[in-house]
C-alpha cells in the first residue's frame, strides 16, 4: 500500500475516534454559555409552573436577560432555601424570586440591588354603616349607665331644692314629693344648660346656696358628661372603621400566614396572632368578623386585593419590617455587576414599575 494512502487511512481513523469528543466539547461549551436560573417563591413574584407562569421577579429577569442577550433555562424549586442551596452545590448560576436580602444571607451569597422593597401591611374592613349600626351606640351599656348616673344626680339636686323651698315657695315647689322634686329637677336642668327661662327660681338662702353650688358643679359635670358620651359613641363606632396602624390591634385577633415572620411581629405588639394556611382563608375570617385585621407581606396583600376587588377591604398606609427583594448569586459570581447595571436601566426606563403595576396596581 502506498505511503500516502496509509496516511489518509490513519487520519480517517483518528477523525472517527476523536469526532465524538469534539462534539462533546462543543456541547459543554454551549452549556456554559447558558445560565441555569433557579426559580423559587410565591405569587405575585413567581407562579407555580415557573417556566411560563410569569410573575414580577420572572418578568423582570426575562426583560433583563433579553436585553443582555443571555441564554438561560429555568429550574423550579419548592422553597427559597432549596434554591439557594443549589447555588452552593453549583447547580444554578443565580436565584430569581422574592429573595429577602438579610444580614445572614449576605455572608453566604451575593445579591443584586433590590428590584422591589417589601414590608408588612395591614388589611381591615371599611364597611358602610347600616341604619342599625348608626343608632346602635345609643343603646350601649356605657351610655345607658352615664344617662342613669345623670338622672340620679338630677334627682338628688331636685330633692334638695324641693326640701329647701317647699315651705316658702309652694307655688313653685308643691308639698307633693312627685311634683316638688320634679320641679326641682327641672330647675337643675335649666340651670345646668344655662337656658334661664325664669319660670322657677329659689327664694330662700338655702335654696340659693344649693342652686349656686349646682351652677359651679354642673359646669364641670356637664363638660365631663358630654365628653364621656362622645367618647362612648366614638369607641362604639370603631368596629366599622378601618385599622390605620398596629397600635389599634392591641388585644385583638389578627390573621396571618402560619409560621411566617408576621406572627412574631403581631405578638410583639400585644395582638393575638391567628395562623392560617392562605390569604383567602385570612380574608374570609376578616369578613366574618372572626379577626379585626389581616397582617402579612404588602405585595401579596396588594395582589390579593386586586384579584378580589372588594371595596370593603382597606389597606393601611403604615408599613412595617421593610426589606428588599433581589436576585441571589454565589459569592464568586461575576454576573452581579452586569445584572445591577441592567436593573438600573430598567428602573430608569420605568419598565420595572410597569411590570410591578401590572400585578399589584388596581385599575382605576
Amino acid at each position: 500500500m502506498a505511503p500516502r494512502i496509509q496516511v489518509q487511512i490513519v487520519l480517517f481513523l483518528i477523525s472517527i475516534l476523536f469526532f465524538p469528543c469534539v462534539l462533546q466539547g462543543q456541547q459543554i461549551s454551549l452549556q456554559k454559555d447558558t445560565l441555569v436560573v433557579a426559580v423559587a417563591g410565591s405569587a405575585p413574584f413567581v407562579f407555580e409552573d415557573g417556566q411560563g407562569g410569569g410573575g414580577i421577579a420572572v418578568e423582570i429577569w426575562d426583560e433583563l436577560a433579553n436585553k443582555q442577550g443571555w441564554n438561560y433555562i429555568f429550574k423550579t424549586y419548592n422553597s427559597v432555601e432549596s434554591a439557594l442551596q443549589s447555588l452552593n452545590e453549583g447547580i444554578s448560576d443565580l436565584v430569581v424570586g422574592p429573595i429577602s436580602i438579610t444580614s445572614n444571607r449576605v455572608e453566604n451569597y451575593r445579591f443584586s440591588q433590590p428590584f422591589y422593597n417589601s414590608s408588612l401591611a395591614i388589611v381591615s374592613r371599611s364597611a358602610k354603616m347600616s341604619f342599625w349600626d348608626k343608632i346602635k351606640p345609643f343603646f350601649s351599656i356605657k351610655l345607658l349607665i352615664a344617662v342613669f348616673v345623670f338622672l340620679f344626680i338630677l334627682a338628688i339636686v331636685g330633692t334638695l331644692l324641693w326640701l329647701a323651698e317647699r315651705k316658702h315657695s309652694k307655688d313653685q315647689f308643691p308639698e307633693d314629693p312627685v311634683d316638688g322634686i320634679g320641679n326641682g329637677m327641672w330647675l337643675a336642668i335649666v340651670t345646668m344648660s344655662t337656658t334661664g327661662y325664669g319660670d322657677k327660681a329659689p327664694i330662700t338662702l338655702a335654696g340659693r346656696i344649693i342652686a349656686g353650688s349646682w351652677m359651679i358643679i354642673s359646669i364641670i359635670f356637664a363638660t365631663s358628661m358630654v365628653a364621656g358620651i362622645a367618647s362612648t359613641l366614638t369607641l362604639a363606632s370603631l368596629g366599622t372603621s378601618p385599622i390605620s396602624n398596629i397600635e389599634q390591634l392591641a388585644n385583638k385577633n389578627v390573621a396571618t400566614i402560619a409560621n411566617s415572620p408576621s406572627e412574631v411581629f403581631i405578638e410583639e405588639h400585644n395582638a393575638n396572632a391567628l395562623g392560617v394556611t392562605s390569604l383567602e382563608e385570612a380574608v374570609s375570617k376578616l369578613k366574618n368578623g372572626e379577626v379585626a385585621a389581616v397582617l402579612y407581606d404588602r405585595p401579596q396583600l396588594l395582589f390579593h386585593l386586586k384579584k378580589v376587588e372588594d371595596e370593603e377591604l382597606f389597606m393601611a398606609k403604615a408599613e412595617y419590617y421593610k426589606q428588599g427583594y433581589g436576585f441571589a448569586f454565589p459569592l464568586e459570581s461575576s454576573l452581579v455587576y452586569e445584572v445591577n447595571r441592567a436593573l438600573l436601566e430598567l428602573a430608569e426606563d420605568q419598565e420595572t414599575d410597569e411590570i410591578i403595576d401590572k400585578y399589584l396596581k388596581k385599575e382605576e
